[in-house]
């Protein structure tokens, strides 16, 4: 009769050794405490990924600057280009109907 006795009380204190063991894993402060473990560990690479967003970001915004200046260029240079044909024609007796007007691009 002690045998089943005994394996009843060691599965008692298993069993309550289990829970403890279980409460203090998943208290709060312990929780608390992997978070921070884990934020001490990703935070660097998380910064630097940062700072190469921020660098991509400046020099995209470089690359649109560039683009939208050339793009304007384009125009003034198609508009001059008008212009100097019509000025062209003008001295060369041509009358105004045959060539178009000067754009404004």
């Amino acid at each position: 009769m002690e045998e089943p006795e005994m394996q009843l009380k060691g599965k008692k204190v298993t069993d309550k050794f289990t829970e403890s063991v279980y409460v203090l894993a998943n208290e709060p402060s312990v929780a608390l405490y992997r978070l921070q473990e884990h934020v001490r560990r990703s935070l660097p690479e998380l910064a630097q990924h940062k700072a190469d967003m921020q660098r991509w970001e400046e020099q995209s915004q470089g690359a649109i600057y560039t683009v939208e200046y050339a793009c304007s260029v384009e125009g003034l240079l198609k508009q001059a280009i008008n212009i100097r044909d019509h000025m062209n024609a003008a001295t060369q007796g041509h009358s105004p109907q045959e060539l178009p007007p000067p754009s404004s691009a």
